[in-house]
């Protein structure tokens, strides 16, 4: 029989089912345990991962107000100091350590306009150097999205991450860095936002969106920026080259080349102008003078020059085959008057010449412009 253990105003509670609950709560230990050794605990936050973010100087001040705002979407980074720029950058395995990070995300500028990203796993690798375009911060933007701060975010990536084994290193990489962990102190337990990292122009283009409702409306959050990858890294922030990108092309060499052809656009205009004026037939109408032919009706006139010229070779060839025979002459008459004006044209002497001499002055002109070049690429000698 289940004896009942009855007090005043309570219901009576079965004694082995009360010993079957105490049995639950207990907590089993190990058979050998030091006296000294604490009592396991059930640990929440497994994924400890803490990201180091922070800049060298040198940067302006778009790239501070972008290295903020990609704090603000990451509720587990932690924040240094700016760094000297004449120190080694494996000083920065030693700063993350200290800081107790196992990731790390470095800006670093160049010439107060160019940005370059550093993205590392520490302290064994691999790291990444990216360098950053088209950026836009939250200031600039000013979308209509928003989000929780501190809420864990949704990681979209594009398929073409999964086809190359380096977009695949580069996946891994970003979804350690930017993927908030969870049960994290600082983070809030739900997801109400997305990271878009899309491939397009061998560049990666990141977008933030808020999800509105669950069917997949989006609003932009912000902020925008474009990765342009250039090397891998085996070691952190250094170490043997993994990959490289064979397209890339430096800022400083593409301003280079911008300058180059603003430089010789002046250049050309000059030659232009001068095989202009080398080219150029002193009149208009070499073949007519006076003013006069312009005056009256103009088919009248073209008449009247076609058949006044026909006349002449008529007879100026009469003169010449009077000895070979009439039947030459007649076959020069027949012929219509273009093709004598053509022949005419193309036997002038005086149009030859010319036509020599603007030639010879233009290569004189165009020689003394390819000296002048020359000249201004020879370096000046040292005194």
């Amino acid at each position: 029989m289940v004896k009942l253990k009855a007090k005043s105003g309570k219901k009576k509670v079965p004694v082995v089912l009360q010993n079957k609950k105490d049995e639950q709560n207990e907590v089993v230990l190990p058979p050998v345990r030091m006296s000294d050794d604490p009592a396991p605990k059930q640990v929440k936050w497994i994924n400890r991962q803490r990201v180091l973010v922070f800049a060298a100087r040198g940067i302006n001040h778009r790239h501070r107000h972008l290295m903020e705002d990609i704090k603000k979407i990451m509720p587990h980074h932690k924040t240094e100091s700016k760094m000297e720029r004449s120190k080694n950058l494996y000083v920065v395995n030693e700063i993350s350590e200290m800081k107790n990070c196992n990731k790390c995300i470095l800006f670093e500028g160049r010439k107060m306009r160019d940005l370059y990203l550093w993205m590392s796993n520490i302290p064994n690798g691999p790291s990444v150097k990216f360098l950053v375009e088209n950026i836009y911060t939250m200031g600039e933007l000013k979308m209509t999205g928003n989000c929780l701060r501190g809420s864990r975010p949704l990681l979209s990536f594009d398929p073409q991450f999964t086809k190359d084994p380096h977009y695949a290193l580069l996946k891994e990489l970003l979804t350690q860095t930017f993927g908030v962990p969870n049960h994290h102190p600082k983070s809030q337990p739900f997801f109400d936002h997305v990271y878009t990292f899309m491939i397009l122009d061998n560049r990666i283009w990141f977008r933030n969106y808020q999800i509105l409702s669950e069917d997949g409306a989006l609003a932009e959050i912000g902020p925008r920026f474009v990765l342009n990858p250039v090397k891998i890294f085996s070691g952190s922030f250094g170490g043997t080259t993994l990959w490289e990108n064979p397209k890339y092309i430096s800022p400083a060499k593409l301003r280079q080349a911008a300058s180059k052809k603003a430089g010789s656009k002046y250049e050309r205009r000059i030659e232009k102008k001068a095989v202009y004026e080398a080219t150029k037939p002193e009149t208009g109408y070499p073949d007519i003078e006076g003013a006069d032919f312009f005056k009256g009706d103009p088919m009248e006139k073209a008449k009247e020059v076609v058949v006044k010229e026909e006349v002449e070779e008529q007879e100026n060839s009469m003169q010449e085959d009077d000895e070979e025979g009439g039947e030459e002459s007649e076959q020069v008459a027949t012929k219509p008057a273009f093709s004598m004006l053509m022949k005419k044209s193309k036997t002038n002497p005086d149009k030859t010449i010319r036509r020599k001499q603007l030639k010879a002055k233009s290569k004189a002109i165009s020689d003394q412009i390819k000296k002048r070049k020359q000249f201004k690429k020879k370096k000046p000698g040292k005194s």
